[in-house]
């Protein structure tokens, strides 16, 4: 799956508002690719297809609901999956479909930040997708002005979403979810600057003025996660990028990252990618460097 990478044409016309695929599947197998147009996926009965966006790798549940942002690679296959009966509901719109003028007035700022995170991949959890499905399959391609208000209708429900997680490594939620926070910058600035050294809690919160149990109540609000977890996920950022784009071994990898040993850092990589470091490196290891030379054509 990860050998080629390829630019989609997609059936999505210039005098489209969006295009709609709805096909239930006995395999669900599509290999990476990418395209200019946005794609909302919709999936039922997925549980064990194994999907790949960006430098992310990971099994489906049996309800998925995914945005992909412009050219940001993509692809599943069929992997773990049993269930001989897939449905898909993709629903793909143009980039410039919402103008930069458009999207810089106040009204659309929500739309905005979810274009912008959906450069990661946003990955929206089991309830949302479970509460969105009947207004997303209820979308038709007829190209009038009722499905752009519809398509804008569902976007606006999405931007408003709070249960979701950005999927490639490059992402950080928390920066551009809180950009007007001063704190949250600082502490951002700070652990992306620190991250291959020890930092204590005391550091980061003599950094924004505050006592170490209000700073963990802070961040755990703001980012959804303990300090500690917030300080790993910074890590593990740097260390995909070094298994994909370098030859340095796991073991140079793991403390050049922060991790105080090397199990401590098989663990917490198992845990957040369901691969070794190892494992992951195999598996995903071309897709980068397939993905820059696509690019560069």
């Amino acid at each position: 799956m990860c050998e080629n990478i390829n630019r989609e044409i997609t059936q999505l016309k210039p005098d489209d508002v969006f295009w709609v695929i709805d096909k239930t599947k006995c395999r669900f197998d599509f290999p990476i690719h990418f395209h200019p147009e946005l794609e909302l996926n919709f999936i039922k009965n997925g549980k064990g297809v194994r999907r790949i966006v960006g430098n992310n790798m990971e099994e489906l549940d049996d309800v998925e609901l995914t945005l992909i942002g412009s050219n940001l690679e993509h692809g599943w296959e069929n992997h773990h999956c049993t269930s001989g009966a897939v449905r898909e509901f993709t629903i793909q719109f143009h980039d410039w479909l919402f103008t930069e003028q458009l999207l810089n007035l106040k009204a659309f700022s929500h739309i905005k930040n979810l274009f912008n995170k959906a450069k990661e991949g946003i990955h929206f959890s089991r309830e949302t997708a479970l509460r969105l499905e009947p207004k997303i399959v209820a979308l038709s391609d007829r190209n009038n002005l009722n499905d752009y208000f519809q398509l804008f209708s569902l976007l606006e429900e999405l931007a408003h979403c709070t249960d979701y997680r950005l999927l490639s490594s490059e992402a950080d939620i928390e920066l551009s979810e809180y950009e007007n926070s001063k704190k949250i910058k600082k502490v951002h600035d700070f652990v992306h600057d620190n991250y291959h050294q020890k930092i204590l809690l005391t550091d980061i919160s003599d950094l924004v003025n505050m006592s170490p149990s209000s700073f963990n109540r802070f961040i755990k609000k703001r980012a959804g996660k303990t300090f500690i977890n917030y300080v790993n996920d910074v890590r593990l950022i740097y260390a995909t990028k070094l298994l994909i784009n370098t030859d340095m071994s796991v073991s140079e990898i793991s403390y050049s990252c922060g991790f105080n040993n090397l199990s401590n850092f098989n663990r917490i990589f198992k845990k957040a990618k369901k691969l070794t470091p190892s494992e992951y490196r195999t598996e995903f290891g071309n897709v980068a460097r397939l993905a820059q030379e696509l690019h560069a054509f």
